[in-house]
């Protein structure tokens, strides 16, 4: 695929601006030739092909941050986009793709540095390009007694997955990536260094047990944003714990759902089911799903509550489960588990329990083999066999080329898990798209404390059949905007459908995002800094989006 220069930029002057650059991080960090910038491409991505599909015109790969700084500058100088990533592996969300077609890509992968690790005061330092594998190859060779949360897969950096507002699977403080990280050191727009929280306090040393330091936190404006390149960022990290427990409730009727909600709410938000919740039904499964019984339930449309009570007393299984994790001592653990029984079976008659499994940590070799590692901080690419290319994995005998995610955002409760269950139906019946996804037995996923996160099925890529890949991308724009009507838009997306999401958040005549235009208008004239990002697009090119 052709180079595409960055739109009013000539030939000339982007050569120019490449030699500076060469100049500014070593003739060897600077990428423009076609093979290079594939690399650069969303390798997930449902526009590959297509004519508006997101590219590079360059990319460049500074090793310090005065290199970032010099890069920074050189494109103020020059006009140029500049797009950062951390180690371009946000796939199903554009990858190391840029918004902004023609941009020069600043890769930070070389950034990889662990600055500090305190397993007293339980914090990481570290750099955009260091992975979850390099920071728990740190602490492992250290014996250090600190986990890390990561997400699945791991090979990704923990600055680009919580600037992208990611989740993981360990103590409820731990999983909002976002939320436990504390400090950090930004590029500015203009070239210049900030950094945030204690940090701008230069005789402090709390920059990462303090977040808010004095007057407005900004550190908001770099997630999801395009105000600045962060080149160090610190995380809190969770102390070993001794031990691991999980039980599962099982509750007979499908209206006993809400209630089992609202008493597992009750377990995580009082600290004691630490672990993420794990809810499932007796009642869905690819098999089920395709039993008489099941489609003669859904054969007039979604069924009602009543009708799916009798439809589980006609199973003769438990309607729901949730499994519980929490982490801590062994007697605080167990009490755990048996106050959540008891509240529990008080509260919902017929509920039944199944203790699981009880460990001492950290697991063994063995168990390494055999547990879903994330629960314990240990980074790995398992989630890959789901969504595999060929050969296909055990679980995808078609896999797609690649695929886009849709996670709605769901308020913690009965009715409004049943109530985004129903409006994925309703889309995929309007669509005329079979709705096996989408049936009164999804569960939410609870990856982060305080809200569900619901999706609505696979939107998958094709290389080379544009037609398919054209219907995905209108099903997912459906998705997008049909779900956030019905009062669940989704948290992240793919370059392409930023824009779009943006549109959403139209509270008060979309005040969020002029609020938003008229800080990049002032910390940004030149527009350089990832424009688009979020639907944060500078004056310049507000309204003349390519």
């Amino acid at each position: 695929m052709p180079i595409k220069l960055p739109p009013g930029i000539s030939a000339a002057t982007f050569a120019e601006a490449v030699k500076e650059f060469q100049a500014a991080v070593g003739a060897d960090w600077v990428f423009t030739s076609e093979e290079d910038l594939d690399t650069y491409r969303d390798a997930y991505s449902i526009s590959w092909g297509h004519n508006d599909e997101y590219l590079a015109s360059a990319a460049v790969a500074p090793d310090t941050v005065e290199q970032v700084q010099a890069v920074v500058r050189i494109a103020n100088k020059y006009k140029l986009p500049l797009y950062a990533i951390s180690t371009g592996k946000n796939l199903t969300y554009g990858g190391s793709a840029p918004t902004y077609s023609g941009s020069v890509v600043v890769d930070l992968k070389r950034m990889k540095r662990v600055l500090q690790v305190d397993d007293k005061r339980n914090f990481a330092l570290v750099e955009p390009g260091c992975s979850y594998y390099d920071l728990y190859q740190h602490i492992k060779d250290r014996g250090l007694k600190v986990w890390i949360d990561c997400p699945d897969p791991g090979w990704g950096s923990p600055i680009g997955n919580a600037l992208d507002h990611g989740i993981g699977y360990t103590a409820s403080p731990f999983r909002d990536h976002w939320g436990s990280h504390c400090g950090m050191e930004v590029v500015l727009p203009n070239g210049e260094i900030m950094r945030t929280g204690m940090g701008a306090s230069p005789t402090s040393d709390t920059w990462q047990e303090y977040k808010y330091g004095v007057g407005p936190h900004v550190d908001g404006l770099f997630a999801q944003g395009n105000f600045g390149i962060v080149t160090k960022m610190g995380f809190w990290l969770f102390p070993q714990p001794e031990s691991w427990m999980t039980g599962t409730v099982h509750v007979p009727k499908y209206s006993d759902y809400s209630a089992l909600v609202d008493h597992c709410n009750y377990l995580e938000d009082a600290h004691l089911a630490t672990g993420q919740t794990i809810y499932g039904s007796n009642l869905g499964g690819p098999g089920v799903l395709a039993t008489p019984e099941y489609r003669a339930l859904m054969a007039n449309g979604w069924p009602t509550a009543e009708q799916l009570d009798a439809y589980a007393a006609q199973r003769r299984v438990p309607a729901w489960r949730a499994k519980l994790q929490f982490y801590g001592p062994e007697k605080a653990v167990r009490a755990s588990w048996a106050y959540a029984q008891r509240r529990i079976s008080a509260a919902i008659p017929g509920a039944t329990f199944t203790d699981i499994e009880f460990s001492t940590l950290p697991l063994s070799p063995a168990q390494e083999k055999t547990h879903h590692l994330v629960n314990f901080g240990i980074p790995n690419m398992a989630i890959f066999q789901i969504m595999a290319r060929p050969p296909a994995g055990p679980q995808n005998a078609n896999p797609y080329d690649g695929h886009t995610d849709f996670f709605a955002v769901v308020s913690r409760s009965g009715p409004e898990v049943f109530r985004a269950m129903k409006a994925v139906y309703d889309i995929q019946k309007e669509l005329k798209i079979d709705p096996v996804s989408a049936t009164p037995f999804a569960s939410p996923v609870t990856w982060q404390h305080k809200v569900f996160f619901m999706g609505a099925g696979g939107v998958g890529n094709q290389r080379g059949d544009v037609e398919h890949n054209r219907r995905m991308r209108a099903l997912y724009a459906a998705y997008i905007e049909k779900m956030a009507a019905a009062g669940f838009p989704a948290y992240r997306t793919n370059p392409g459908a930023q824009d779009l999401l943006v549109k959403q958040f139209s509270f008060n005549n979309n005040a969020l995002l002029r609020f938003q235009e008229a800080l990049k208008d002032a910390v940004d004239p030149n527009g350089i800094m990832a424009p688009g990002r979020y639907g944060v697009w500078p004056k310049k090119l507000r309204g003349k989006q390519a």
